[in-house]
């Protein structure tokens, strides 16, 4: 129907905020909101990652879902997995997140590389047959990302 690139698998280490590990193909029919962020990244911190959390909150009743990837390219010792459990809970995030794979010998994890994403934060819209519609690195206005939310919304499954 349209010629955009169909979105590849995550390789995710561990979940944070859900229940089993969350697969793409299984999300098929709904848009997907997926969010690379670092925790020591301050554009994460202030925009990104409450930006994620604020569409959670107002649209996954209406067959949106939000990913957080947690994607480490830099101060790897710092950012464990502990770590990340501390932060989600005292952000108040309640959207599921994901650790990007590491590869051995590479500073680079896995999923980041995949979406060939620039840095953090990168937010990546997923339509719901399963396409990539938008990736944007850096910090996207509110409005714009709420426009393009309901666009794939309002198109046909």
């Amino acid at each position: 129907m349209h010629d955009h690139p169909v979105a590849p698998a995550w390789q995710i280490n561990q979940w944070f905020n859900t229940q089993a590990p969350l697969d793409l193909a299984n999300l098929r029919g709904r848009v997907v909101v997926m969010h690379a962020f670092q925790m020591l990244c301050p554009g994460c911190v202030l925009h990104a990652v409450p930006q994620a959390e604020r569409i959670h909150r107002q649209f996954a009743e209406e067959g949106v879902t939000v990913i957080g990837i947690h994607t480490v390219f830099e101060h790897h010792a710092a950012m464990q997995p502990v770590s990340l459990q501390a932060f989600l809970r005292e952000f108040g995030v309640t959207h599921p997140v994901g650790i990007d794979a590491s590869l051995p010998g590479q500073r680079v994890p896995a999923t980041m590389q995949t979406y060939a994403m620039q840095g953090t934060p990168t937010l990546i819209l997923i339509d719901r047959i399963g396409c990539i519609r938008l990736c944007h690195f850096g910090r996207m206005d509110d409005l714009a990302l709420g426009a393009e939310v309901m666009r794939l919304l309002c198109e046909s499954g």
